[in-house]
């Protein structure tokens, strides 16, 4: 696929997007009298529209250019957008993998497209042939991976997503919310080969700004036009962007944090595989583990009941709860009261 503009939404393309006082001016000396802003106080300013100096700080970490970075407000912003810009109400539709993060399916309603979902294989990776399958219909426009995967923390197949992205005359949005924690490198690095994808990341996860509300999106220059082009102009806070620079200059916290996740993990992998409630773990390269226990309705309740407050993913996978890796104290709180349950 090499002509994105033929994807996106007719409206979207020849829609004239919202200029800012920001946009027609960019200094940062002045007497400001332009976007009617009270001259007062130490937050009465607009932010940067486009989020230059966090951009900056991005591009230099992720060795990608300044030009293919689109920041949300959160991730969701930016699945919200793709659906906005790429897939016509009522009449495109989109292709996730279940199990799957909840938020593609609420964004779809939001936008009223349809979903196609595919079923994921036993060990939760991409069944090539179904997918291939939906993706055939003439009003599929959009396919959502999520590697690694919410909730069940795999990679998908690195194989079989070039495979599809290679013969998907559609979007592909690439969500890797989670790939810091993994050692594998981000898809950010085919931007280059295929023109259809956008890669999605936060710095919720790794980086601990959960509160922030900071998504990066990678793609190319012509997508993150028609982004620039849907987005509120004022879509992430000043206070926000600071938040996100000041974490992404301190890589030592950074590093020793996650180390300490990772370690943790492990730790908590060790104890449960001794538990007699834990049936099962699947694979994780994220900061939570997926398991099968004997009755996750019961476990989760008496473990709510004890404040340790657990994710009961049952309606997705049947039996599972969902682990997240705390600090090395509420880790521990968590496996003294498995290990003292009744059940």
């Amino acid at each position: 696929m090499n002509n994105v503009k033929k994807l996106v939404r007719p409206s979207i393309a020849t829609l004239k997007g919202y200029s800012s006082a920001r946009d027609e001016f960019t200094g940062m000396e002045g007497v400001f009298l332009d976007a009617n802003e009270n001259p007062f106080g130490n937050l009465n300013r607009y932010p940067d529209p486009y989020q230059r100096q966090l951009k900056r700080q991005i591009a230099q970490l992720k060795h990608v250019s300044e030009e293919n970075l689109f920041i949300g407000n959160g991730s969701d912003e930016i699945i919200d957008i793709t659906f906005r810009v790429f897939c016509e109400p009522q009449k495109d539709k989109a292709v996730i993998l279940i199990p799957t993060y909840g938020m593609y399916e609420v964004s779809a309603a939001i936008n009223n497209i349809e979903l196609i979902k595919v079923p994921l294989t036993a060990d939760f990776d991409i069944d090539l042939s179904a997918t291939k399958k939906a993706l055939a219909s003439e009003d599929a426009k959009l396919l959502i991976l999520c590697s690694p995967n919410n909730p069940t923390g795999n990679l998908l197949n690195r194989g079989a997503m070039r495979e599809i992205i290679e013969t998907f005359n559609g979007i592909v949005l690439i969500d890797e919310a989670y790939i810091d924690f993994s050692d594998e490198i981000s898809c950010n690095t085919w931007l280059k080969e295929y023109p259809n994808i956008i890669i999605i990341q936060t710095l919720s996860k790794a980086y601990g700004l959960a509160s922030a509300r900071v998504g990066i999106g990678y793609a190319s220059q012509e997508i993150i036009h028609y982004f620039n082009k849907v987005k509120p102009p004022y879509n992430v806070s000043g206070l926000n962007q600071a938040a996100a620079i000041k974490a992404l200059v301190d890589n030592e916290t950074y590093l020793s944090q996650k180390e300490m996740i990772l370690s943790e993990r492990q730790k908590l992998r060790t104890a449960l595989d001794k538990n007699p409630l834990v049936l099962k773990q699947y694979p994780s390269v994220t900061n939570f583990i997926l398991a099968k226990v004997t009755d996750a309705k019961v476990i989760y309740n008496a473990l709510t009941n004890k404040k340790i407050i657990v994710r009961n993913r049952s309606t997705q996978i049947k039996n599972c709860l969902r682990f997240s890796i705390g600090t090395p104290d509420e880790n521990a709180q968590l496996i003294q009261a498995l290990n003292n349950l009744s059940i």
